[in-house]
């Protein structure tokens, strides 16, 4: 008897082993692995930046002058039409010339500023410039605040916003003079400034005859709608590198009939930005030919400042 059941004592330790050895490797086979955790990728994308912002120590703005509206012609970035964004459709339109409307304005500053605008060139956030999503690149407009009576001159060279109820995005220079950077958007009416092209532009399309050839030439010598008013300085573009700069410095140098070509650059919260600008121009310098000179070269966004 004693045998019995020292058996069955076996018998049932057996037992109870394999079925605990049975749970244990089920448990082993069921127990999920964890996924190594994937981080989101903050800075991935063209802009350094996730969220746009103020610069931390900006210069002072309140005296950058006004864009000075001339002739320009359609730049070969940022026109075509119709573009889509956001699964939304738009249409550059014809001409600017008597466009006017009145709506909300926005700015964007720091997480643009130094990348490339719609129509090539460089956003330099401390400039009159400004985003529009149908008007021809580059427009010159007339911004005034309907809230304040402000207004600013600004050069049209990007797309956007793409934000219901708003018609213009404006540079952070803008914004500050208009009073609008506080509340971040504001009420303005935005008013397009056409200038007509000058004789110059049009003596290769219109090919005179040559009796009509210094009449022609006298026109042009005293209709020309670009002049330096004051000591400005024609600024070509604006570069990310210094290397960049000095290339253009190379080539417009030999554009600029000995008129002096620097290269300016400015530090800021993003980075450096190293423009490069002709001058200075005396009162009453014609830049027509100087122009014409840069755009055959490629250069078709040099506009006047006032500052070197």
């Amino acid at each position: 008897m004693s045998c019995f059941k020292l058996l069955r004592a076996g018998i049932i330790s057996c037992v109870v082993l394999s079925f605990l050895a049975g749970c244990s490797s089920k448990s082993t086979v069921q127990t999920p692995q964890k996924k190594p955790e994937v981080k989101p990728q903050t800075n991935a994308g063209r802009y350094s930046m996730q969220h746009d912002k103020a610069p931390i120590n900006p210069p002072d703005v309140s005296k950058v002058p006004n864009a000075v509206p001339r002739y320009e012609p359609l730049s070969r970035g940022g026109n075509r039409s119709p573009y889509e964004v956001f699964g939304q459709t738009y249409h550059i339109l014809p001409s600017a010339k008597g466009y006017k409307e009145q709506g909300g304005a926005s700015w964007y500053g720091l997480k643009f500023h130094g990348h490339l605008t719609s129509n090539g060139e460089v956003y330099d956030m401390y400039e009159m410039t400004a985003a529009h999503k149908s008007l021809p690149l580059p427009t010159f407009a007339r911004v005034t605040n309907l809230d304040n009576g402000r207004s600013v001159i600004v050069r049209i060279n990007d797309r956007g916003p793409f934000h219901e109820g708003r018609i213009i995005d404006l540079s952070y220079a803008a914004a500050y003079q208009l009073d609008i950077l506080r509340n971040g958007t504001g009420r303005v009416e935005v008013e397009a400034i056409v200038i007509e092209p000058s004789w110059s532009d049009n003596i290769a399309a219109a090919k005179p005859a040559p009796s009509q050839t210094q009449e022609i030439r006298t026109q042009v010598r005293t209709a020309s709608p670009v002049v330096s008013l004051d000591r400005r300085y024609l600024q070509i573009g604006a570069f990310s590198t210094e290397v960049a700069a000095k290339r253009a410095q190379t080539q417009v140098s030999n554009l600029s009939a000995g008129v002096p070509v620097g290269i300016y650059p400015a530090q800021t919260a993003n980075g450096s930005v190293y423009r490069v600008k002709i001058g200075p121009f005396n009162i009453g310098d014609s830049l027509d030919s100087l122009m014409a000179r840069l755009q055959s070269a490629g250069y078709h966004s040099a506009h006047l400042v006032d500052r070197p």
